[in-house]
């Protein structure tokens, strides 16, 4: 047994015990229930908030209506606590000792793994890769799975809604292997109808990547439709999570996806910390992406073999403190409950939508239905660009993001002016007087400009 398969074992071990180094994570994950009829009643009373006395930075600042979620989510304070307490108690690199802090620093990392496995579904953690963000995730798929299968003449299926991270690396894949990069494009309302699969993934389809749900019109993507049909074509399947797994349920087999990304900041986790998933068949057959220590199994003068999956695509010293972090903020999801989350973001967007339509100068970006928009409304003020209006809300406190959304293509087809609107982005942290705030706020901006 090498040392690092030795060390595995041993934090397999110690994480089942009372003593593991995630006690702060397996503390908030015991206190989870599966939510009841009442749990979600009371969750979708938006007028009420349980939930902002958890997050230091929101509880700090009770004039502040944070509505930038889904450029990065808050922290509750297990997270904030969880990060502090591995420096100041296991701060060793992982892997890499056997002495007591290093094996629990190692320790750290494998509970992340189980934890995050089980938040998304996935039949085996040892095929949890641990990166730095989603957009790290994603690039490693294009440009370490891609070459292997991508030829000249192939295609390359992605929807016009994608966040660059999910265009530019297969823009460039494309490039390189001499494929074509085809775009789905969706309705009025931002839904990619069955007509326009039919047109788009074909038997020349080899590679289908698309976002799970938008960062810009909110949209849930038709996944397991259409993993379904590029499967069929003989293709694989890629999806981005970064804007799903704070809102719904996610189960990468259910959905039939062969990888998956994620970033933990989105998700009420720390910086710097991100996941990808793949088959283990398809991820033992790429070559990595990075190259260095802790990815090698052995090393020659002239040559070296890699470590198994995932360490082949972990090379150089892990964030410790962050892989903790983020196991506390899937706990923590855990303990509120996704359906809980899902029933209040749903009751926010729906009031939020409802009174932005009492305001004639506001314009909706993509479908009129709240229940089209998970946690994400795009709009823009009619005649006002989008950052004067993020300025003014700014001096009233209240926090919206402002520009392409990294985006550009979705806004240049949608025809928005100027390639910029506003985004308000809820959380399940966010109440009614947070909507309140916003709506307040933009007959301000009006008023400023209008008189």
């Amino acid at each position: 047994m090498s040392q690092t398969d030795s060390l595995i074992a041993r934090a397999a071990e110690q994480a089942a015990s009372d003593t593991t180094a995630c006690a702060i994570a397996d503390a908030a994950h015991a206190a989870a229930t599966s939510a009841t009829a009442s749990d979600i009643v009371c969750a979708a009373n938006i007028a009420e908030n349980p939930y902002k006395r958890d997050f230091p930075l929101l509880a700090n600042h009770p004039d502040l209506a944070f509505l930038d979620s889904a450029a990065t989510a808050q922290r509750p304070k297990t997270v904030l606590d969880a990060q502090r307490r591995f420096y100041e108690e296991m701060n060793a690199n992982a892997l890499r000792g056997l002495y007591r802090l290093s094996v629990e620093a190692t320790e750290a990392i494998e509970v992340a793994r189980h934890r995050v496995a089980k938040f998304i579904g996935a039949p085996d953690w040892h095929d949890i890769v641990l990166t730095r963000n989603a957009s790290e995730s994603l690039n490693i798929v294009a440009k370490a799975f891609a070459p292997t299968v991508l030829e000249p003449g192939d295609e390359v299926c992605i929807t016009i809604m994608e966040h660059h991270s999910n265009l530019i690396p297969w823009q460039q894949a494309c490039r390189d292997a001499g494929a074509k990069l085809v775009y789905l494009y969706p309705d009025e309302d931002g839904i990619i109808q069955p007509e326009e699969m039919d047109k788009k993934i074909g038997p020349k389809t080899k590679i289908l990547s698309v976002v799970h749900v938008s960062n810009v019109l909110g949209v849930e993507n038709p996944v397991v439709e259409l993993g379904r049909r590029v499967h069929e074509q003989g293709g694989y399947f890629v999806v981005d999570g970064a804007q799903s797994t704070p809102h719904i349920p996610v189960n990468v087999e259910e959905i039939g996806a062969d990888f998956f990304a994620l970033s933990a900041h989105k998700i009420f986790g720390p910086f710097g910390m991100g996941v990808l998933w793949g088959k283990d068949e398809l991820l033992r057959a790429m070559p990595p992406f990075l190259t260095g220590g802790e990815m090698i199994d052995s090393v020659t003068e002239q040559d070296a073999t890699w470590a198994p999956v995932p360490e082949k695509f972990e090379a150089g010293t892990q964030d410790a403190a962050g892989i903790y972090a983020t196991a506390a903020a899937i706990a923590y999801v855990e303990s509120v409950g996704l359906d809980v989350i899902g029933a209040r973001e749903k009751a926010l967007v729906k009031y939020c939508m409802e009174e932005m339509a009492q305001l004639p100068y506001i314009d909706i970006i993509g479908s009129p239905r709240p229940e089209d928009h998970h946690g994400v409304i795009s709009f823009n003020v009619r005649g006002i660009h989008p950052h004067d209006v993020a300025s003014i809300l700014d001096m009233d406190q209240v926090a919206i993001r402002a520009g392409h959304h990294c985006a550009q293509p979705l806004l240049t087809w949608l025809g928005v002016e100027n390639l910029a609107c506003c985004r308000a982005s809820l959380a399940f942290y966010n109440d009614k007087g947070d909507v309140d705030k916003l709506i307040a706020g933009l007959k301000n901006v009006w008023s400023t400009f209008n008189g």
